[in-house]
């Protein structure tokens, strides 16, 4: 992928931490509040930096061949239904999305049953479609390097098409019924950790379940065809659609100066594929969330990144992430709006 992301501005970053120690409050008082605005600073290059407009949530839907080997409680069809509720407006992330002022975007980039327009849907499905979803870990890779190139691009034109809106700030959310165990040999083949270490319920698989998807991930890696240190290898043997796309789009938000808000684990192993792909990515990276799921958390200790709530979420769809646009949109405007402490006090002192 032939995408140039200017190098996060450090310079940014350390005048808006600056400027905070300036603010009418004691120093540091407001926590990783201040972090967070000088990540904002330091992704768009500027200080002060632009207001948080139009925070916006990318969905990307995609389905899993690795559900017919017994990965998942839920067969692949439970995908579209999923995708048609958010499409109504009648999931979580839509009731989080709308009470935080975030904007929707949902992209179907190759679920099995594809979801037609209804009168009802509230949010418009975008068609992207690379297959009727991806193949089996364990006998072949998950997708050819056309449709993984085709998911990249399709991320990146998103990513354009986001910016172009007038967003300032996007997270990124995905819907598929087996994409936990797509992202499990993600990460345990980038970490080098054991697939016992990364592999959890995803929605709901009881003990007997979860002990098949262990042994599942581990005959995928054990296929050794991927390479740990190369992204498009890790997509293309052992990753799905949307998580290729998530890929494209971070990088392509990244390279439009945009700040990328990760969800939970299908999110983190996406993003440590897109951060070999593109090293300088990494630091317009922010974890919404620490999912319970137990590959969430040796993802993102190898991506460096410190979740910003643990509330035990492992919904998907990215509603974790909705809540931390919200809480990068609020620190921003804090930044921006709160007066320095020697203006009060000349004030009291004239007045």
């Amino acid at each position: 992928m032939n995408l140039a992301i200017t190098a996060f501005d450090e310079q940014a970053r350390e005048q808006a931490l600056a400027h905070h120690a300036l603010l009418a409050k004691p120093p540091g008082s407001l926590g990783r509040l201040e972090e967070l605005a000088a990540l904002y600073a330091g992704a768009h290059g500027s200080f002060p930096p632009p207001p948080p407009e139009r925070p916006t949530l990318v969905i990307f839907a995609a389905d899993h061949g690795a559900v017919a080997d017994g990965c998942s409680a839920y067969p692949s069809w439970v995908s579209a239904a999923v995708v048609d509720n958010v499409a109504r407006g009648g999931s979580a992330v839509n009731a989080l999305a709308q009470s935080n002022g975030v904007a929707l975007r949902l992209i179907d980039v190759g679920l099995c049953q594809p979801v037609d327009h209804a009168p009802e849907h509230v949010v418009p499905i975008e068609r992207r479609r690379v297959g009727r979803g991806t193949k089996g870990l364990v006998r072949s890779p998950a997708m050819t390097a056309a449709e993984l190139a085709l998911c990249l691009e399709a991320g990146r034109e998103i990513a354009d098409s986001v910016a172009s809106s007038g967003a300032r700030l996007v997270g990124v959310g995905e819907i598929g019924i087996g994409n936990t165990t797509a992202a499990a040999p993600i990460i345990a083949a980038a970490t080098g950790s054991p697939a016992r270490l990364v592999v959890g319920p995803g929605a709901g698989l009881d003990a007997d379940g979860v002990r098949r998807k262990i042994a599942l991930v581990e005959r995928a890696l054990a296929r050794g065809a991927h390479d740990p240190a190369d992204g498009s290898s890790l997509l293309r043997e052992l990753g799905g659609f949307e998580l290729a796309a998530l890929a494209g789009f971070m990088i392509g938000a990244a390279s439009r100066r945009l700040p990328v808000v990760l969800d939970g684990v299908v999110t983190n192993a996406a993003a440590l594929a897109a951060v070999r792909l593109e090293p300088r990515l990494q630091p317009f990276l922010l974890a919404a969330h620490g999912s319970t799921e137990p590959g969430a958390h040796v993802a993102l200790e190898a991506l460096g990144l410190r979740p910003l709530l643990s509330l035990g979420m492992r919904l998907g769809e990215g509603s974790g992430a909705v809540l931390g646009l919200s809480l990068l949109k609020s620190s921003v405007e804090l930044l921006r709006g709160m007066v320095t402490l020697e203006s009060i006090l000349s004030r009291a002192r004239n007045g």
